[in-house]
């Protein structure tokens, strides 16, 4: 399988303006992901994963947002379930929110967590939901593999073509601590704020894989 390797930055053009790579997913396949190197391994008590959503992908199927996975556990995974919930995992069962459903207007999507307490919520576009406690003492573990795209069973295999995404995913950042509610909504805003201590989507590098459109928007 041919691999590309991109490496993603926000840069100046030729004419001056500042461009950021998005990733689309144009159709179900068990072949096609993208596999982001994050900056430093994931050793988590706490995290912040904020992205950039699209799909219109409907009916009794669920869609994987997000996966890191180590050898032999779904360290944490973002899901959009079957009803249209959205849910995060941490090896093992999940916490899931009713909020609205995604579709194909880009949605700012943030999961917040923290191990002290448990304390888990979500915010889309800038509006944050309730809090829910979940997986106290809890710790996110070093050594897997961060992949965009599809749900691996494996290390970095094992995917379902009917667990795939398909849509547009952009503006990937992780950080080992929970950002105060204003940041987050001054990132839904467009203000620049710290980069991602674990993920920085304008200096990440993306292992892309089978079918993925990666494409520059100026900003």
């Amino acid at each position: 399988m041919k691999v590309v390797l991109f490496v993603i930055a926000l840069s100046a053009a030729l004419t001056g303006s500042l461009a950021v790579k998005s990733l689309v997913f144009p159709r179900e396949t068990a072949t096609s992901y993208v596999e982001v190197i994050p900056r430093k391994p994931l050793n988590l008590k706490a995290f912040t994963l904020c992205m950039l959503v699209a799909t219109e992908l409907r009916g009794d199927r669920a869609v994987i947002l997000f996966a890191y996975r180590t050898q032999d556990t779904d360290e944490l995974n973002v899901w959009r379930e079957r009803d249209g919930s959205l849910s995060f995992y941490l090896s093992g069962n999940a916490v899931t929110f009713q909020v609205p459903q995604l579709g194909a207007l880009q949605t700012h999507l943030c999961v917040i967590w923290d191990y002290s307490s448990g304390a888990g919520a979500l915010f889309m576009n800038g509006r944050k939901s309730l809090t829910k406690i979940y997986k106290s003492d809890h710790a996110i573990r070093p050594g897997g593999r961060i992949v965009l795209g599809q749900d691996p069973d494996a290390l970095l295999g094992g995917f379902d073509i009917n667990q795939s995404f398909v849509g547009e995913i952009s503006d990937v950042n992780m950080w080992d601590s929970v950002l105060p509610k204003n940041n987050i909504q001054d990132m839904f805003c467009g203000k620049r704020i710290q980069r991602g201590t674990v993920i920085d989507w304008e200096t990440a590098q993306l292992k892309v894989n089978g079918e993925v459109t990666v494409i520059d928007y100026k900003l």
